[in-house]
Formats: C-alpha cells, sequence, structure tokens
C-alpha cells in the first residue's frame, strides 16, 4: 500500500476522535486512524461509503484508501459548511424548522433501498454479546433481537445534526457512515434518540421522536422496543460517563 501524499502539517484539524483524527487539506477531508485501529475495520468502513454513494448522492465520494506515515487513512471530498446542529444552535427561534429538515432527510434515507450492507440485527447481536452486563439481561435482549421483524432500510447508524452539513445552496450532505447497516427503520430512530440524550438535550430527543413518530405514522412504541438494545450497543464503548444511563436503559425489557 502506497503512502497518502498529503502533508497534513498544513492541513487544518476539523474533528479529533477517540482512535482517529478528522483534517481538512484543500478539498479533502482526511481521517487518519491510530495505529492500533483495526485495518479490517478501516477498509470496510470505506467499502460501506462506497457503496452508499452507489445509492445516495448526498454524501462526500471517498477518493481514496491508503497509509499516511505508517497509519491507515481514509480521504474523501470535504463539503463546506455548517453543520445542521451548529445551526441550530445559532438560531433557537428555528428549532421546529430545523427539526422537520432532520426527519425528512433521515426518513429520505431509510426509505433508499440498501446496497450490499452488514446486517443491523447481526451487528447489535455482537454489541450485545460483548457488554458487561449480567447473562440474565443479555439473554433478553439477545431474544428481543430474534422476536423483530427484519427490515431492510439503509439505517446511518449515527444520524445526529452535527452530521449534516449543511451548503449555501440549500444542499444538505450527510457524513460520517462508519456505522452503516441495513435493517430497521426504528432502530436507527432510536439512536438518534440516544444521541440526544447523551448530549443533555432529553427535551430535543422528545420532540424529535414525537415529530417522527406523527410524519411517518409510526407508533412510538416501536421504536421504544429498540431502546434497550441501542443502550446496550452503546455501553460497550465503555464511557464511564454514561454507563449508568444506558445500563438503566438496557435493564428495562419494556422499555416504556
Amino acid at each position: 500500500m502506497q503512502e497518502i501524499q498529503i502533508d497534513l502539517s498544513k492541513a487544518e484539524v476539523l474533528a479529533r476522535r477517540e482512535h482517529k483524527v478528522i483534517y481538512r487539506y484543500e478539498n479533502c477531508a482526511v481521517k487518519v486512524f491510530d495505529s492500533n485501529f483495526s485495518k479490517a475495520d478501516i477498509l470496510n468502513e470505506a467499502l460501506n461509503q462506497a457503496r452508499v454513494e452507489e445509492v445516495f448522492k448526498d454524501i462526500p465520494k471517498v477518493l481514496e484508501v491508503g497509509k499516511y506515515d505508517g497509519r491507515w487513512a481514509i480521504v474523501s471530498e470535504y463539503i463546506s459548511g455548517p453543520t445542521l446542529g451548529d445551526l441550530m444552535a445559532q438560531n433557537p427561534e428555528k428549532e421546529a424548522e430545523y427539526l422537520e429538515r432532520f426527519i425528512n432527510l433521515q426518513n429520505r434515507i431509510l426509505n433508499i433501498k440498501p446496497p450490499m450492507l452488514n446486517k443491523l440485527i447481526d451487528k447489535m447481536q455482537g454489541k450485545v454479546s460483548k457488554t458487561e452486563l449480567q447473562a440474565t439481561v443479555r439473554y433478553e435482549l439477545h431474544m428481543r433481537l430474534n422476536a423483530m421483524a427484519h427490515q431492510d432500510k439503509l439505517c446511518h447508524g449515527d444520524f445526529c445534526p452535527s452530521n449534516i452539513i449543511c451548503c449555501e445552496n440549500g444542499h444538505d450532505y450527510v457524513i460520517d457512515w462508519a456505522h452503516v447497516t441495513r435493517g430497521n427503520a426504528e432502530a436507527d430512530v432510536a439512536r438518534t434518540y440516544l444521541v440526544f440524550i447523551l448530549a443533555g438535550k432529553k427535551d430535543l430527543a422528545e420532540k424529535y421522536v414525537q415529530k417522527y413518530c406523527e410524519m411517518t405514522d409510526t407508533a412510538r412504541q416501536q421504536v421504544q422496543k429498540w431502546m434497550p438494545i441501542v443502550a446496550a450497543s452503546q455501553s460497550v464503548k465503555k464511557h464511564p460517563e454514561e454507563r449508568e444511563l444506558l445500563f438503566k436503559w438496557a435493564n428495562i425489557t419494556d422499555f416504556s
């Protein structure tokens, strides 16, 4: 594998995440992973993003996968503009308008026939097995997953306002497809709800799920069934500040 010919000493740091740093270099976004990051996971992420490009045009295109200074990196198009999260913070009076825009975009993605991707239910089964939850709780969650009616929707896996770039022409691009799968729409909605909760935005989380259910004619109970499962999945990341809440949710076998 050849080295990526980019001088990141001249690049702007866009974000720092656990085990990776994202840079802007000219018209490219360069995601550089820690040396201990799984090669298979990195190549799978790039492959999945490329597959999504074939069915959803509003996504940064993968340009190159290679190594930079001995570490794996994915180079994609750089999309310029504020995130929808930025706009919501700057214009709180437009919250309802932005929330509807957010849900319309999510629902548009969920109604796309997905390409060859891993199944969400299989991924969740694996995550539940890796949790530190008691065996009885893990068993209940596995049984709940087994009982779910399988859907074949394009699920982003981390759909939140900070992953939507709003261009000046009113066009919205969705970034960070590292967790994309094909599966149940309500699981993706439950994941978004949890993201808002963990960010301390409980009121917005409630408005979001209520509005989503109204706009898509979805029973809230269908989303609630996934709450313990997505909480268990998130707990695998082992963030101490989230542990109490996530374990509380995951232990509720009939979430309400």
